[in-house]
């Protein structure tokens, strides 16, 4: 007979062995995804304010504004698009600096009719020069929204909003759910609305403060895993010292093939290209890029040009490909551990990035306005470049290993691809020394010979 106690522990192992695995199996719905996170910049986001700034007899009036916290990240052409879903049966009586796409079914309304009776509307913002009677502060940039280190100024966007059908008290309002953010594709992810302190107004003369009846925030966070498919950019490097140049890793946003995708890529000196760039897609703002080994709309050169005694000088080219953006916002983030002795840079702006405290290792790089600020499509003018002068530390600087190279390259928030470590431009051999020494016995013995011929 089986002792007893053998017969316990099998069941105990069994019983933790299930408890185990019940564990796994929560925590892989209980944990939330990092793929948003952004280590360069960890509090960076989009948040969605939404104030509740007077009551009406079937509803309210807000004003919804955008802030971009993102310190890198911004939005470009053709802009924002905004959506939700109405926890009742809401509509939209009318909007001042913005518009839905679509008006929806209002036929039960006769008389006056609302601006949407749509259940989940879509918000897009107005055009530059849109009349003043149809504007608020902030208004009518085309959705553009520059990142926060660029231009704070415009690093915000608002509209505000007439709702109707809904709740006209603070216990009886409803918060919209479901929200979207499209910048203007995919990758934003938006958490639920949460109710917060009111804002407080501070009227135009700056002698009394106002307050919203009440406000919710709504926190969107981007990745780029959501954004594309496949990166945007990549990175090649060379330098002084070696004659090779480490072009992009093959296929690194994409490879050529015709068979399956026929037309991903068009070739400089086709006699149809001017037809292809305003083809299909153009409205959409799909990529048409140049035919590379790489495929990538954007390609990143760094290379290391100059050594002097104190310091060392860098060669930052950034090549457009597509023949269908203009990067009017385009900025770099670079991170390598030379920054922090930084001496000068030549033609681009520049702020230091410092997501960690102590850490200075990463810079933000971009263009001077009305100068080099617009990266313009593929072509001779596409390509921008500058030149960074660092003072050189004893204790850390060296040629060796592939230090003199970044270790992260990010072009308007998307990391790029880098070569592999050991495709790095490696230093020559100490070969000089060693060619001395063999040489140096030789020319002695041929020295000694001649002065035996000479005087036997």
């Amino acid at each position: 007979m089986e002792p007893r106690y053998l017969s316990d522990t099998g069941s105990i192992v069994k019983l933790s062995s299930f408890a185990i695995l019940l564990v796994f199996w929560l925590s892989c719905f209980s944990f939330t995804s990092t793929e948003a996170y952004d280590a360069l910049d960890p509090t960076g986001n989009i948040t969605i304010k939404w104030d509740v700034i007077s009551w009406t007899p079937d509803g309210y009036v807000a004003v919804v504004t955008m802030f971009n916290f993102q310190q890198y990240r911004h939005i470009q052409t053709p802009g924002w698009t905004l959506g939700w879903t109405w926890a009742k049966k809401e509509v939209i009586w009318s909007m001042v600096g913005a518009q839905t796409t679509e008006q929806g079914d209002c036929s039960r309304y006769k008389g006056n009719v609302p601006h949407c009776c749509k259940k989940d509307p879509t918000v897009v913002d107005l055009l530059p020069g849109t009349p003043y009677n149809q504007q608020i502060a902030n208004c009518c940039k085309g959705g553009v929204m520059n990142s926060w280190i660029q231009d704070p100024a415009n690093a915000i966007s608002s509209f505000q909003i007439s709702v109707g059908a809904a709740g006209t008290t603070n216990k009886t309002v409803r918060m919209p759910k479901n929200f979207t953010l499209k910048a203007p594709g995919p990758g934003y992810s938006c958490g639920i609305a949460k109710i917060v302190k009111p804002t407080r107004f501070l009227t135009a003369d700056k002698r009394r403060w106002t307050q919203a009846m009440m406000t919710w925030n709504v926190t969107c966070t981007y990745s780029q895993f959501l954004a594309q498919k496949t990166p945007t950019c990549c990175v090649s490097l060379s330098s002084f010292y070696n004659e090779t140049i480490v072009s992009c890793p093959t296929c690194a946003c994409g490879c050529q093939n015709n068979a399956t995708d026929p037309g991903s890529c068009v070739e400089p000196n086709n006699p149809y290209l001017a037809s292809a760039v305003s083809g299909p897609g153009k409205s959409t703002n799909a990529p048409l890029v140049q035919c590379t080994s790489h495929m990538c709309p954007v390609r990143v050169h760094w290379h290391v040009k100059l050594n002097y005694k104190e310091y060392w000088r860098v060669k930052v080219t950034i090549t457009n490909f597509n023949y269908r953006m203009n990067y009017t916002l385009w900025n770099l983030v670079v991170q390598h551990p030379n920054f922090d002795n930084l001496t000068k840079i030549f033609s681009f702006n520049y702020k230091s990035l410092t997501p960690y405290a102590g850490l200075n290792d990463t810079a933000m790089l971009w263009g001077v306005k009305f100068y080099n600020d617009l990266l313009t499509q593929a072509g001779p003018l596409g390509n921008v470049q500058s030149e960074l002068l660092f003072r050189k530390d004893a204790s850390t600087f060296t040629f060796e290993k592939g230090w003199a190279f970044p270790r992260r390259i990010y072009f308007n928030g998307d990391n790029c691809v880098m070569p592999p470590p050991d495709a790095y431009p490696w230093l020559p051999n100490s070969s000089p020394k060693q060619v001395i020494s063999i040489l140096h016995p030789a020319v002695t013995i041929f020295v000694s010979l001649l002065f035996l011929l000479a005087y036997a």
